[in-house]
């Protein structure tokens, strides 16, 4: 009977399924095509730059604290875009229904970093037409945020760290990040190992990261209404960082490399909604992307400033007060 009562279940949720799929005519398949394409080109350099902002500042030293050593910091973090990620082409070879208003054949239309945009979309469902406008970005050359971080020295030369900004509105868009960090330093192996010699570190992470991007409503009349593109990503980086000290003055350099799992979804409302998710699913992407950082830190009697800029895709800048305990 208990199997029985699964295999139905099953067959409801099939059955279930097909019916929504089959409920938005292929008119409406084309649209939320469309729709998606948009929606790629939309977010994508804000998934690309996930990297950078994710995997900031997780260590300003090669050198580990000393085992129970505690240090509790807090950061400002700013991102800068540069200007080719905040705007993308489209033709309307791109679309099955949606066509560019004015008989244009091609438009700049703005990414989630971008600015203002009259380009206007038509398209037709159902017997009727509508248009919207191209989807606004934030407009935004530079994003800060701040979020705190508490590190602990380990024995055996580890240092684990841990992350957290709960959900702060920043503007115009949404962030949140956690994350657990581990360093092992390399340096105890050497023969010269003082605090003023070259120290050596590996460096793994996993972040958190979720950033969500507000946008004056899309509707298709009977189909869909969107507002919201939510962008989140999962972020495994691996670093080899070097660190020298001089006196109250450290600098340290770091190469690693970051994998991201990005994921999409649109909020809003309508018939179309839950489709448009599903499909939304296939855009969601891993990304690899090579990165360097270098920094400073100044040391006084219970306290710490750490500065580190992260180059790459994007330029990102970090600001860290430590107090070490």
């Amino acid at each position: 009977m208990k199997n029985f009562r699964k295999i139905f279940l099953l067959l409801l949720l099939i059955i279930g399924g097909k019916s929504y799929a089959q409920s938005v005519p292929q008119e409406g398949q084309d649209i939320i095509n469309d729709l998606l394409f948009i929606a790629d080109g939309f977010a994508s350099p804000a998934s690309e730059s996930v990297a950078y902002q994710g995997t900031a500042s997780w260590f300003t030293s090669a050198r580990a604290l000393e085992p129970w050593k505690v240090d509790v910091s807090l950061h400002a973090n700013a991102l800068f875009v540069p200007s080719s990620k905040k705007e993308f082409t489209v033709n309307d070879n791109d679309f099955a229904n949606l066509t560019i208003n004015g008989g244009d054949r091609g438009a700049l239309i703005p990414t989630a970093f971008g600015s203002d945009s009259e380009v206007m979309f038509n398209g037709s469902f159902m017997g009727n037409d509508f248009s919207f406008q191209a989807i606004e970005g934030i407009d935004k050359g530079a994003l800060f945020y701040p979020f705190a971080q508490v590190s602990v020295g380990l024995p055996y030369g580890f240092q684990v760290g841990v992350r957290a900004l709960p959900e702060l509105d920043v503007d115009g868009s949404k962030f949140s990040t956690y994350g657990v960090g581990l360093k092992y330093n390399f340096s105890q192996f050497f023969r010269f190992n003082k605090e003023e010699d070259l120290q050596l570190a590996a460096i793994l992470a996993y972040d958190i990261f979720d950033v969500k991007y507000e946008f004056e409503q899309v509707s298709v009349p009977n189909l869909v209404n969107l507002n919201l593109i939510d962008v989140s990503a999962g972020i495994w980086m691996a670093e080899i960082m070097a660190s020298k000290r001089y006196e109250n003055f450290e600098i340290f350099g770091a190469l690693g490399v970051a994998q991201s799992d990005f994921e999409y979804e649109f909020g809003g409302n309508g018939l179309g909604l839950g489709l448009v998710n599903s499909e939304l699913a296939t855009l969601n992407d891993k990304e690899a992307q090579f990165k360097g950082d270098i920094g400073f830190n100044l040391y006084f009697d219970r306290f710490k400033i750490s500065t580190m800029a992260t180059a790459g895709k994007f330029v990102n800048l970090n600001l860290g007060l430590h107090f070490l305990l």
